[in-house]
């Protein structure tokens, strides 16, 4: 479990998909907490990637307009890791910005061996505040959280303080529920040359339907989501049904198809259509 599980513990909803495999976030989104006299609009990124595909280029877009405009950093590292990156820690020192460095997973190692990684972090970044917490289990999440409040800038608010989540649209979050369980669900290179358009939504008063793109590279791909005689896409649409009917509280149809978009990740112009940024 990583920064996924924990911007949405920090919100207070499920707002980034999580999986097991790296590179699971392409977006970067805002899930927006307001309380009686502030508002925190945290910002999940795309993981830090050296650029194979056009596509990875837009998602480091998306890291570097968070290091231009966020007012804190919250940078979340695993217990186990002993390295950084450089590049983007000096970007955040020559901002004059404070930083939260996350050790997530302490509950995996000894209350000592924590206590020796907070000393190392501490030496490498002195002027960071150094916060062991564990995701699974909810640990030092609330110090987070009140170490941000103490931090912001007075300022007015950036939204509207109803009961707005995000600035991302329903359709985005149902499009990333069915991507997420294409992650769970395949293996390789599949989920990572995957990509969801919902095409339709339609509310009634007894069930809302959906029908949903699942864009592939390669015939292949295509095959294997389609699966024997329609059975994994079947099986995927059930998973992922549940998730959005928990979501938006309501009884829903989701229909499934799947098409096939040559190199879709170089595609500047088919990624444009995809909603990434260049």
């Amino acid at each position: 479990m990583g920064k996924s599980t924990l911007m949405n513990i920090l919100t207070g909803e499920k707002l980034s998909i999580i999986t097991p495999k790296a590179q699971t976030t392409r977006h970067r989104i805002l899930g927006i907490v307001n309380g009686e006299d502030y508002q925190i609009v945290y910002s999940d990124t795309p993981g830090i990637v050296k650029p194979h595909y056009k596509l990875h280029e837009s998602m480091m877009k998306f890291v570097q307009s968070a290091l231009q405009d966020a007012d804190i950093f919250i940078y979340l590292t695993e217990v186990g890791e002993n390295d950084f990156d450089e590049e983007v820690v000096e970007k955040i020192r020559k901002s004059g910005k404070p930083l939260i460095f996350v050790i997530n997973k302490v509950d995996l190692v000894s209350p000592e061996e924590v206590q020796s990684k907070i000393a190392g972090w501490q030496l490498k970044l002195p002027d960071a505040l150094i916060i062991p917490t564990s995701a699974k289990l909810n640990f030092n999440v609330d110090k987070i959280i009140g170490e941000v409040i103490n931090l912001l800038p007075e300022s007015p608010p950036y939204f509207p303080k109803d009961d707005e989540l995000s600035d991302r649209p329903l359709r985005f979050f149902i499009s990333e529920m069915i991507r997420e369980k294409i992650f769970l669900q395949f293996q390789k290179e599949v989920p990572y040359s995957a990509e969801v358009v919902v095409e339709s939504f339609k509310e009634t008063p007894k069930i809302t339907v959906i029908t949903a793109m699942i864009y592939v590279e390669r015939e292949t791909q295509k095959a294997i989501i389609l699966g024997h005689q329609g059975a994994a896409i079947k099986r995927l649409g059930t998973s992922a049904r549940k998730d959005i009917e928990a979501f938006i509280g309501a009884k829903v149809y989701l229909e499934l198809s799947v098409k096939v978009s040559d190199d879709w990740r170089q595609d500047e112009l088919k990624l444009k259509r995809f909603g990434y940024e260049f």
